[in-house]
């Protein structure tokens, strides 16, 4: 069984490369990948996909209910003239909160969850799921921006704004790692 770090990344890297062909060869092209993983499990961390099917979604909504789980996104930023690649990690714990099988029933129906790993969206409207974040806010949305700009930074790329001030505002989530991530360090 592969270990979820090593599996986000070797995807990240499988997308980059699969459309480096495709594009000019002065492109960046960014690669990334996130996964839900129960490490709480008899068996082990496991990685939660995308369901399947409904009953798949209810019944990875009701193993996570009032647990503690991880999201991990890699990032793998592609450089297609040289074939140079750069990759980042960021890693998030995410308390939900004690949501009932109701609540599961009505978000499920919607058809919300079933394109997303772990079956849910932290920021839908209805279905509030979240009762803790500890870490990247962004990185359980999809996308650590403040990990892309650190992968941009040690590609001589750096960004020109203040990615991690506009993410924070976009979020209206003060970020406690977010000078951690640009350093590296997280």
């Amino acid at each position: 069984v592969e270990d979820p770090k090593s599996y986000v990344i070797r995807m990240a890297e499988s997308k980059a490369r699969a459309i480096a062909g495709q594009v000019h060869p002065d492109s960046l092209v960014i690669g990334a990948d996130t996964a839900v993983v129960d490490s709480t499990a008899e068996i082990g961390a496991q990685i939660l996909g995308k369901p399947a099917s409904a009953l798949e979604a209810v019944e990875m909504l009701q193993r996570l209910r009032n647990r503690t789980h991880q999201v991990y996104t890699a990032l793998a930023v592609l450089r297609v003239i040289d074939g140079s690649m750069v990759t980042d990690m960021c890693s998030t714990d995410v308390a939900m909160r004690n949501y009932t099988d109701e609540e599961i029933l009505a978000y499920v129906a919607s058809g919300d969850p079933l394109d997303k790993a772990g079956a849910y969206a932290i920021q839908h409207e209805g279905f509030h799921p979240v009762e803790n974040v500890a870490g990247c806010y962004a990185n359980v949305v999809g996308l650590p921006v403040c990990s892309l700009t650190y992968v941009l930074s040690n590609l001589g790329m750096p960004p020109r704004a203040d990615i991690a001030r506009a993410c924070q505002a976009d979020l209206r989530y003060p970020c406690p790692i977010y000078q951690n991530i640009l350093r590296g360090e997280e």
